[in-house]
């Protein structure tokens, strides 16, 4: 534990250090909160607009580390050779994996923070009617878009491969599952495309959460199932 600990501090350090990592993931969906609040009309329905706007960002900010940062470290890591480096030590595939979703995912948490705390002090952001139902939808969905990340960065060899493929996947994904776009005023046909990617139900069920709306245990079970597969596929496919 002491040296998951460690490598963990390290990683996060050199992610704070990289001012895009930094810019993307903590100040530009502070920007975005600020952007949608200018007109602050409710969504269908009467929902204060402030109320979803905070857990659908906090997707965003998830899925930006999970997604693209995340693979794209793991990629250059291997690129640059710092990963035959680390085979040499201890350090297990394991190892690095959780040291590397820690790091990543306490970044989303800084992020995540970041849109509450605007969100409380200026726009009138209510408190979640169920916050340890918002606590676990969020690391659910943590878990879910970042073991893909963590797939992506055990596969593609490069950074940059891992970058154009992390937003590939990104952008598609935040403007169909509702991260960017709210749910209420989208068509029935882009509901129905957007439900069916990783996302989706990470967005839901903090919107849920955050509502006081009981999440449906099968948007629970499709995160639980993404984490499982797709990080054990990570992890027997991850090459030094």
């Amino acid at each position: 534990m002491r040296g998951l600990r460690q490598v963990t501090a390290v990683e996060l350090k050199l992610i704070m250090r990289d001012p895009m990592s930094a810019f993307f993931a903590l100040a530009f969906p502070a920007l975005m909160l600020a952007v949608k609040m200018r007109s602050g009309r409710p969504l269908p329905g009467g929902l204060p607009a402030i109320d979803a706007t905070v857990p659908m960002l906090s997707v965003f900010v998830i899925g930006l580390a999970g997604l693209v940062v995340l693979p794209a470290t793991l990629a250059q890591y291997r690129e640059r050779r710092v990963l035959k480096r680390l085979r040499a030590t201890p350090a297990s595939s394991t190892m690095l994996f959780g040291s590397q979703w820690i790091a990543h995912m306490l970044l989303a948490v800084l992020g995540t923070a970041l849109l509450i705390v605007i969100g409380l002090a200026f726009f009138g952001l209510a408190a979640p009617a169920n916050p340890g139902g918002v606590v676990l939808a969020w690391v659910l969905g943590a878990l879910s878009l970042s073991s893909i990340g963590l797939l992506l960065g055990a596969l593609v060899p490069s950074g940059r491969g891992a970058t154009v493929i992390g937003l590939s996947l990104f952008f598609p994904m935040v403007f169909l599952s509702g991260a960017m776009i709210p749910r209420e005023t989208m068509s029935g046909s882009m509901r129905a495309i957007g439900d069916l990617t990783p996302m989706a139900p990470a967005v839901q069920a903090i919107r849920d959460g955050w509502a006081g709306d009981a999440t449906s245990p099968l948007t629970l079970g499709v995160m639980v199932a993404i984490s499982v597969i797709a990080g054990g596929v990570a992890v027997k496919a991850f090459r030094w």
